[in-house]
């Protein structure tokens, strides 16, 4: 089913043109995958599409059916809002409904003998029932616990903002919808976390379309890539690794379109040199062909940002951390920690958010002071901090001015010297754009500006944390290739397993509770010898009835459909497993009996897929009966 048709859309801001008559469809069941440089328009046509941007000449054509969910790179957080509020602030009659019920609770939780709070509390339960919302409920929380978040009462504002970015993406992801659109879904989520969000996704029934940096993300859910170049859409059938393939085949198409036209404007001159004369209709129509040839529009080549600029000379003494310690609040993030970093190093750091990873590098910048312990640097480091947020970043200066500020001249790889307004050029930014105040540019154009600071400054050490969060494809791949060539050490900190895999050769990996590991090898060949978490989850929790002892005071601290799942998840699990053990017995007994077979597997398939989820959910409401067991007896 067709879900949303453009038709010859075009938006400018001033002189440029962002989008240029476009048009495509998204159909139901597609994940699409939006690619192109920063600066392009990508973040305004997912806003057109949401009907928040306006556009300035075209049609949209919708389905009746059309409910489209989307997740923004800037959304408006409540901060007096609790966690759960936040994510029911949605329009729909649905979430309306959530929002109501959930306040109705935390009603009756602090009035319990109030008889309205009570009624009120009823008349929500049934008309949830009526709506049939209680899976929308249930899958919030299990989507927020998923995604890092445990304290669905917490206040929105006491939260660090990858938090508040999770708290969207759940937002995004449980409100009803057929089209899903994403913003740069993968910021601030840590390995394990994206690759929950892939499997969520690739099994989700209904359309998706976003913008990603996370190239293994687009591989593993995507089944068509949109590229946005010059205000043009570009489409190709397929995930990320085809996309490369068919882009590379059209590019060399129009190369040879190109050549020819060339060759034929060429004979054409040639021949009116020789001093044709328009007398007959034969003659006319080869000059009119050769006017038509000349005016017509070459391919404007893709922009490419070229990144090269030498490093300051480094020697053989780089960093040595010996026996650091550092804690926040009487907890301990780094305990004894010690390492060699040297002259040519690729080193990743990895591990949850939260964790201590940017702590490191803070130090190591001298940011942050270990509580125990000496970071100490050689005498030749130059560092270069490519940060996560870009604080001391003046945007009342234009862009040429805040380059300057970090050299007027810089040699490239050749040794040539370039100025900063060539660098510029280089990084994409034209002679025009050079003199807008940076407060105008947009999130990635800040990012990429950044990089150039750091690069301008001739670094011999690369502190990167987090460097593919908001910066476009384009601009990461030819990053990777400037680290690959680059002479000085680079420490990076990232979730983006892609980047990590072309860049780094060893990984200091952050285990929690102050443990450290080590490991020889880029990202994937880590995972080799240790499968994600998330997988070895999937291990059976063995269901006992006492192992989780249910609250008797506090039932309303779980939702209406919680409390009554919570009294019988333990038979329904124990009823699952012994259908399960019932259907294997079959399944041995029937021998070649392929007839039988072909009718036992599938159901054996679809009641372990079953028996999995109940799992899942045991685990959640035990843990959640845990919690508020705990509550009670520190309220006592």
């Amino acid at each position: 089913m067709n879900l949303i048709t453009l038709e010859n859309i075009s938006k400018s801001y001033g002189e440029k043109t962002i989008l240029n008559n476009i048009n495509f469809s998204i159909n139901s069941g597609e994940k699409i995958g939006l690619i192109g440089i920063n600066g392009t328009g990508k973040s305004t046509l997912l806003k057109i599409l949401c009907e928040l941007e306006d556009y300035d000449s075209g049609n949209i054509i919708t389905s009746n059916e059309l409910k489209i969910s989307y997740l923004s790179q800037n959304t408006n957080f409540f901060d007096d809002a609790t966690v759960l509020e936040q994510i029911f602030k949605g329009d729909s009659k649905e979430m309306k409904t959530l929002k109501a019920y959930e306040n109705a609770v935390e009603a009756a939780n602090i009035n319990p003998n109030d008889a309205k709070c009570q009624s009120l509390l009823l008349g929500l339960t049934s008309e949830l029932d009526a709506l049939n919302l209680w899976d929308i409920e249930n899958e919030a929380k299990t989507i927020l616990t998923k995604l890092g978040v445990h304290n669905f009462n917490e206040k929105v504002g006491n939260l660090s903002g990858g938090q508040k970015k999770r708290i969207a993406l759940a937002a995004a992801l449980i409100t009803p919808s057929n089209l899903l659109i994403l913003d740069e879904p993968t910021n601030h989520l840590d390995s394990d976390t994206i690759s929950w969000l892939e499997k969520y996704l690739s099994s989700k029934k209904g359309a998706v379309f976003m913008i990603t940096h996370d190239r293994y993300f687009l591989d593993r859910i995507t089944n068509n890539i949109f590229e946005l170049n010059d205000g043009k859409i570009y489409t190709y059938v397929g995930n990320y690794s085809t996309f490369l393939g068919k882009k590379l085949e059209r590019e060399e198409m129009e190369k040879s379109s190109e050549e020819k036209r060339q060759n034929l404007l060429r004979r054409e001159l040639a021949w009116i040199k020789r001093g044709a004369k328009a007398r007959s209709t034969k003659q006319k129509a080869r000059i009119d062909r050769f006017n038509e040839l000349n005016e017509k529009d070459a391919p404007k080549n893709q922009e490419k940002v070229e990144i090269s600029a030498q490093s300051s000379y480094l020697g053989k003494k780089v960093i040595e951390i010996k026996n650091v310690s550092k804690s926040f609040s009487n907890k301990k993030i780094i305990d004894d920690f010690s390492f060699i970093f040297s002259k040519g190093d690729r080193i990743g750091i990895v591990g949850p958010n939260g964790i201590g990873k940017s702590t490191l590098l803070n130090m190591i910048a001298g940011k942050l002071l270990p509580d125990s312990g000496i970071i100490d640097l050689g005498q030749t480091v130059k560092m270069g901090y490519f940060s996560q947020e870009v604080k001391s970043m003046d945007e009342a200066l234009r862009v040429i001015e805040y380059i300057r500020e970090g050299a007027e001249f810089i040699k490239d790889a050749t040794g040539e010297l370039i100025s900063a307004s060539k660098m510029l050029e280089r990084f994409l930014f034209t002679s025009e754009m050079q003199w807008t105040p940076i407060s105008k540019l947009s999130g990635g154009e800040k990012r990429r500006l950044y990089l150039l600071r750091i690069l301008m400054e001739a670094p011999n050490v690369l502190l990167l944390d987090e460097p593919t969060n908001d910066l476009d494809i384009e601009t990461l791949t030819i990053l990777e290739d400037y680290l690959e060539g680059f002479q000085g050490c680079v420490i990076t900190v990232s979730h983006d397993r892609y980047f990590l895999d072309k860049v780094v050769d060893e990984l200091i990996i952050f285990k929690g509770n102050a443990k450290i590991d080590y490991n020889t090898g880029n990202y994937s060949e880590y995972l080799e010898k240790h499968p994600y978490e998330e997988e070895i989850k999937k291990e059976k929790p063995k269901v006992q009835k006492q192992q989780a002892e249910k609250p008797k005071n506090n039932k309303l601290k779980f939702s209406y459909k919680e409390q009554r799942e919570y009294d019988e998840i333990d038979s329904v699990v124990e009823n699952a497993e012994n259908k399960l053990a019932e259907l294997e017995d079959k399944i041995n007994s029937a021998g070649s009996d392929y007839m039988l077979l072909e009718d036992l597997l599938p159901e054996k398939a679809e009641l372990e897929k079953k028996l999995e989820e109940l799992y899942e959910r045991w685990e959640y409401l035990n843990d959640l009966a845990e919690k508020i067991k705990e509550n009670s007896s520190k309220a006592e």
